[in-house]
């Protein structure tokens, strides 16, 4: 069961492992309830170093981890499952040699619909902004999150893209009820009181 609060984990250039694995361990500590490592640009050994670790923070914490772009290493670490962008595999491709969850990103409603005839396991729905964690994506829009709560059924999927606490209310309005998080937690002075804000109003709790 995927909770409703989706941190992903990019590791900043000149931050070390503990200063990941810190921010990290913190935002957990706020009650993030999904967590994913995506390190783009980073070679298989390193992925791994880095994943094996937070996938023990992960366990500690009872929430599922998730690996970015890599169902091969997601298998090599045993994780719980792997999220894949449009240029990556497809779900039904991946399941050939993975068997955990999988998640698939979508910027418009062709190509969430395809997602789940691939038999993606949950989708993301965005950008709903533009963000600099996706340099030259075009933004989806609050209109893709109207869409997606109207005919995304049961199926969980995660808003995402430049949310923050500033703006979570109007994406909550839209149809929202899970969202992805970035910079928002990872990058605040406090990753713990980030956490706890989003996980309030993503309750209804504030």
């Amino acid at each position: 069961m995927l909770g409703r609060l989706y941190l992903v984990v990019t590791p900043r250039p000149g931050w070390t492992f503990q200063e990941v694995l810190d921010r990290t361990e913190r935002a957990l500590e706020g009650g993030v309830e999904v967590l994913q490592l995506r390190a783009k640009d980073w070679e298989a050994r390193p992925i791994l170093e880095l994943g094996e670790r937070m996938l023990a923070l992960a366990r500690r914490y009872g929430v599922p981890f998730f690996l970015n772009d890599r169902p091969d290493l997601a298998a090599l670490l045993s994780a719980d499952g792997v999220h894949l962008g449009q240029g990556d595999l497809t779900p039904s491709e991946a399941r050939r040699f993975f068997p955990g969850m999988i998640g698939r990103s979508t910027h418009a409603p062709e190509q969430a619909l395809r997602a789940l005839e691939e038999g993606a396991d949950y989708l993301s729905v965005g950008p709903v902004w533009e963000t600099p964690t996706k340099p030259g994506r075009r933004a989806a829009g609050l209109e893709y999150v109207v869409w997606a709560a109207k005919h995304l059924g049961e199926k969980p999927w995660f808003a995402i893209g430049g949310i923050d606490l500033a703006n979570l209310d109007r994406v909550l309005e839209a149809g929202a009820r899970r969202v992805v998080v970035v910079r928002a937690i990872l990058d605040a002075p406090d990753p713990e009181r980030a956490a706890r804000a989003f996980r309030r109003r993503l309750y209804g709790l504030a």
